[in-house]
């Protein structure tokens, strides 16, 4: 019943705003990906995109009716771009285009009018892909630098000899992609995957009982993904709750039998 109050406790000063969780994008790998952004409208429109994990990197601004590009970081460049026929709509949206394992972070949309200014946060993150076919999973990503490691365990953590296969491959661009194959071994537990470099990690976890997968990405300055979050709790009631009703009808056989 303690674990149920916090969580409810957790849960509701999060509906009221007391406590705020970051969103995030999920973008993938050398594609296209929007990091969304609204404020009230107006004119005389100020935007600035910041990363802000590297250190406030300038990303993209645009104000005077136009894009000011004269202190974009040379890694963003003729990669960004706005909906310039929506910002006077209240539209700040950055695309971003070829995604790199290194825009991973936190980004802050800073944006001005005549009635006021307006931040906004927002985590984007590229995936690590994890799959299940029958009993086994397969643990991938691409496009990371420098050289990653590649490691398997569970939730809750347990004494089980994963039994799983790793490969990695150098890319042209001196980029490597890394996949491993594990095969499972008990339904009850999570299976997390995480691949990670000296700069940071990512981990990917498999909720079997909850079928559902659950990505949290861990470095500097990355966020939880609220939906995902708010399952992994769900997952971790039910899971409290099939436990509870092992034991009570075990000990309730055992009364049975006593008598």
């Amino acid at each position: 019943y303690t674990l149920i109050y916090y969580v409810y406790f957790f849960l509701l000063l999060e509906k009221k705003g007391i406590i705020k969780r970051t969103p995030f994008v999920s973008c993938v790998f050398r594609e296209s990906c929007i990091l969304p952004c609204s404020f009230q409208g107006g004119t005389d429109v100020v935007i600035h995109w910041t990363q802000v994990t590297a250190g406030d990197l300038h990303v993209h601004s645009f104000y005077h009716n136009q894009d000011q590009l004269a202190y974009q970081v040379q890694r963003f460049r003729d990669r960004t771009s706005l909906f310039k026929d929506q910002i006077s709509r209240g539209n700040a949206s950055l695309q971003l285009t070829g995604v790199k394992v290194q825009d991973q972070g936190r980004y802050k949309c800073h944006t001005s009018v005549i009635r006021g200014n307006k931040d906004s946060l927002i985590n984007l993150k590229v995936d690590v892909d994890l799959q299940q076919v029958e009993n086994r999973i397969t643990c991938s990503s691409e496009g990371i630098y420098p050289e990653p490691e590649l490691t398997w365990s569970t939730s809750p953590p347990s004494n089980l000899n994963l039994q799983h296969k790793t490969t990695k491959q150098k890319t042209e661009q001196l980029l490597y992609n890394i996949r491993s194959y594990l095969i499972l071994s008990d339904s009850d537990l999570g299976y997390s995957c995480t691949v990670s470099t000296r700069r940071n990690r990512k981990r990917a976890t498999l909720w079997r009982l909850c079928e559902y997968y659950l990505s949290v990405e861990f470095g500097s300055g990355a966020a939880e993904k609220p939906v995902q979050t708010d399952n992994l709790l769900f997952c971790f009631l039910l899971l409290l709750v099939l436990r509870t009703i092992t034991v009570m009808t075990t000990l309730f056989t055992c009364m049975k039998m006593d008598t």
